[in-house]
């Protein structure tokens, strides 16, 4: 799409009738502190940040031109639920949700982050695909057992995942209560082992953690049948000038990560 920089994902599972791609930064017409990071126009996706409306739906505009449809663009509120994304109309109340399905052609899943771990799934055979958006909190909380549950409701068979553009294991760094979450969620010793493995100890500051969600959201997704996973390889935190972040700048703007059947 012109001006906008966009990411293909790296997912060798994807099937070949299932369009994806994850946003950055850069190509729209944000000023600081929604702008590209290197003084031009920033692609804010957010309406809930402090930009101005008018230039975020000439953001999202921009993105729309190479989508099937309208994003399905939902409230997210650290939860679970699934949204069915042909539900989300333009012009009608907006929906509350941290993911959200699609099983026909054009109807675009939606998530926004700034940190938090995009996760985009698809059927194998393409017939249904899902987007998940999971903080810490969502993620401890079962937010990706519950999308791949939604799909296969929906019909999905086997399902592969890719993991978007989140905050990196070298800077998100969590007390012991995000630690303790995600051990009293696990399912037995081992997982809680497993996830245990995914925190390191912060040199130097007793009880602080660096948290690893890639590694946390790979051992989610195994527990729920899910073992094709790509993905994981940004830090929106570190890649300033890619990225927002909101652990990195408080007030900044909101990347998307999207998925559709063709």
């Amino acid at each position: 799409m012109p001006g906008v920089h966009v990411i293909a994902p790296d997912w060798p599972d994807m099937p070949a009738g299932v369009g994806a791609l994850a946003t950055t930064r850069a190509g729209g017409v944000s000023p600081a502190p929604y702008d590209d990071g290197a003084g031009g126009g920033g692609l804010n996706l957010g309406q809930h940040v402090g930009d101005d409306p008018v230039l975020v739906e000439l953001n999202r505009a921009r993105l729309r031109q190479s989508l099937p449809g309208e994003p399905a663009w939902i409230s997210q509120v650290h939860g679970v639920a699934v949204v069915d994304a042909a539900s989300v109309q333009p012009g009608q109340p907006v929906r509350v949700g941290d993911a959200s399905i699609a099983h026909a052609p054009g109807v675009v899943c939606a998530i926004m982050t700034a940190d938090c771990l995009p996760v985009l799934f698809a059927s194998l055979d393409g017939k249904v695909v899902g987007a998940a958006h999971a903080g810490w909190r969502g993620l401890a909380a079962g937010v990706l057992g519950e999308t791949v549950a939604a799909m296969r409701a929906a019909g999905a068979g086997e399902i592969s995942a890719w993991l978007g553009p989140a905050i990196g294991p070298g800077q998100f760094e969590v007390g012991s209560d995000v630690f303790d979450s995600f051990v009293a969620h696990a399912r037995g010793a081992d997982e809680a082992a497993s996830m245990a493995q995914a925190f390191s100890a912060f040199p130097g500051r007793p009880g602080k953690y660096l948290a690893d969600m890639y590694m946390l959201a790979r051992i989610v997704l195994a527990r729920d049948g899910v073992h094709r996973v790509s993905g994981g390889t940004y830090c929106t935190a570190s890649e300033g000038g890619r990225f927002y972040s909101y652990r990195r700048d408080q007030v900044t703007g909101r990347q998307a990560s999207l998925i559709w059947i063709k």
